[in-house]
């Protein structure tokens, strides 16, 4: 580390008094930075410094003050982790693009606009097309574009003038057009994963509990060698360009391997990861090797479930630790661009250059994800739907209880002027004070997600790219009990969603349901237990859930049993056990967070 980039971690860290120092001219450091890309509006652009952001102009990019590892002031958090103040609206909304559409233009699988667009066009007649679709649909299960876009799950975008001029049809979140040389190309972004349906809205942050986003990939990889035959080139009137362009999909497929998550929604990234670099080559870039995308490097991941839940992003902003198991420290958007590059079989070397070349855009993406925010209860419930009583008795239960894990949750109905607020204002959390550094710990839950890091983390280590950014990865022997803002709408519980209710989750395990549905959220009367917290269960699951046939949670699967996290609930802690009205009450202060 150069000694200006010392000084201005310190200065971040607030280990040195005085404000800024006053630094040398920025013509003094050596950079090859390009210019800055106009992202933002010039009224809101910050400086741009190696193409990222740089507010106090020293020619230090800002990112490179913050330490991703240090410990945060209980009571804080990194919502705002650049101080843009004022300005931060404008750059979150910039960071909320990038994640809509994916904005590695060097990634490895793209899909050809026009190609694809011709290829699942509904109206076609070209019975060549046609023919070919059959079969694929038999093995996919979709035979259009608008098809493709409702069997991945993805929520409607809110705004549909998003949407390419030459689609008809709902434009999904989460899938975007990148421009290549050989013209638009689709590819889906982290909104595929990281937005969600609550009760007929679309929630940036919430984890999509549809989304077959992984099990995407696997598609992918059977039907680009078939794209990619000159027979089905021609019958797509394909221009040398794009026909390139798929080409070179179909050979960065060769390095994906994939496995399809245990149920929609779950994410089995991990798996797919892993996989995928047992078909790269064993140096720190992973360059594509022949020989191991025929015979590929065996990996405990082709059998074990390790599929978790996507975390909400409005989480990040309160931890040192980015995923349910805790294993990942550095750059927290880094590291899953990283992850995902892996998993599209991406030239990490051009993967590399790309984050050099586009740190402005990196920038953005954290800070909308730092500056995300929960659903609040009341965002769609009366105040009236909450027992308030209930929700303070629940309050003190959870100081005993809880605390100790997810953190403590300051209440605006404690305030010394509470008498003049409204029911919903009384309601809402005035402060969260989560730990200063994110802790792992072992409450008993299914342990293959722990086995499978072994693994991932001895295959990732070698990475070049992890070294020079700072970034690690290593089993930790348990899981992140998290912060528990906006728990009420964060149902399955526990890092692999197979608890489907608050209420299943504060039972016992040997009465938690052994199987329920991930049906989607649209209808509050029947597609949620606003009682409970959560799925609907047993005779209350809508009847056409049953026909979605990967919607189905069975918790007697290995990776995804649905025991532990009850010592304290059942008097293990030494506490006495939490009767019904216990529960309850808890529940009712639940709903407020």
């Amino acid at each position: 580390m150069s000694a200006r980039r010392a000084i201005k971690r310190l200065l971040a860290g607030g280990l040195l008094a005085g404000g800024l120092l006053a630094l040398s001219a920025c013509g003094e450091v050596e950079t090859d930075a390009p210019d800055a890309p106009d992202a933002l509006p010039p009224a809101a652009e910050p400086a741009v410094c190696h193409s990222g952001f740089d507010l106090d102009e020293d020619c230090i990019c800002d990112r490179d003050a913050i330490d991703w590892r240090a410990p945060i002031e209980p009571g804080s958090h990194r919502g705002d982790v650049f101080g843009l103040g004022e300005r931060l609206p404008a750059v979150v909304a910039a960071g909320e693009r990038h994640l809509d559409v994916w904005p590695v233009d060097v990634t490895g699988a793209l899909l050809p606009w026009r190609l694809t667009r011709v290829a699942l066009d509904p109206d076609t007649e070209n019975e060549t097309l046609l023919r070919l679709r059959g079969g694929a649909s038999a093995l996919v299960g979709f035979d259009t574009l608008p098809g493709f876009f409702d069997w991945l799950g993805l929520p409607p975008h809110p705004d549909q003038r998003r949407a390419p001029a030459d689609y008809v049809g709902v434009w999904p979140l989460g899938a975007g057009l990148i421009e290549t040389e050989a013209g638009p190309a689709l590819s889906f972004g982290c909104a595929a994963c990281h937005a969600g349906r609550l009760l007929g809205r679309t929630v940036i942050g919430l984890p999509n509990r549809q989304s077959r986003a992984n099990a995407f990939f696997g598609v992918s990889k059977q039907l680009l060698p078939l794209l990619t035959t000159p027979f089905v080139l021609d019958a797509l009137g394909a221009e040398d360009a794009e026909a390139a362009l798929a080409l070179r999909s179909a050979a960065a497929a060769r390095s994906i391997g994939s496995r399809a998550p245990q149920a929609r929604g779950l994410d089995s990234a991990l798996a797919h990861m892993s996989l995928s670099l047992a078909r790269r080559g064993a140096d720190p870039w992973a360059e594509p090797d022949p020989a191991r995308q025929v015979r590929p490097e065996a990996t405990a991941l082709e059998t074990l479930v390790a599929d978790v839940k996507p975390r909400p992003l409005w989480t990040t902003k309160y931890k040192t630790r980015w995923t349910a198991d805790g294993s990942n420290r550095g750059h927290p958007v880094i590291i899953n661009i990283l992850w995902n590059e892996i998993g599209r079989g991406t030239d990490l070397r051009a993967f590399g250059q790309w984050l050099a070349d586009n740190g402005q855009i990196v920038d953005e993406m954290t800070a909308a994800v730092l500056a995300n925010r929960a659903p609040r209860w009341t965002d769609f419930f009366p105040a009236e739907t909450v027992d308030q009583e209930a929700a303070r008795r629940g309050a003190l239960e959870f100081r005993r209880r809880c605390a100790g894990c997810h953190g403590h949750y300051e209440k605006a109905w404690a305030r010394a002027d509470a008498d003049g607020l409204s029911p919903a204002e009384l309601l809402e959390t005035t402060r969260v004070v989560y730990h200063a550094e994110t802790p792992v710990m072992d409450v008993g839950t299914d342990p293959q997600r722990l086995q499978a890091v072994e693994t991932f983390a001895r295959q990732v280590g070698r990475l070049a790219l992890l070294d020079e950014h700072g970034i690690s990865t290593a089993p930790t022997g348990g899981y992140v009990p998290p912060p528990l803002e906006g728990i009420w709408a964060r149902y399955p519980y526990l890092h692999n969603g197979s608890v489907p209710t608050l209420c299943a989750l504060l039972s016992p395990p040997d009465e938690r349901p052994t199987t329920f549905r991930m049906g989607p959220s649209e209808d509050a009367a029947t597609d949620f237990d606003a009682e409970c917290v959560g799925y609907p269960i047993g005779d209350a699951i809508p009847d056409d859930w049953h026909a979605i046939e990967d919607s189905l949670i069975d918790t007697t699967t290995p990776g995804l049993s649905n025991g532990g996290h009850h010592t304290m609930l059942d008097g293990g802690d030494g506490n006495p056990p939490l009767d019904r009205d216990g529960r309850r009450d808890l529940i009712e202060f639940l709903k407020t967070l």
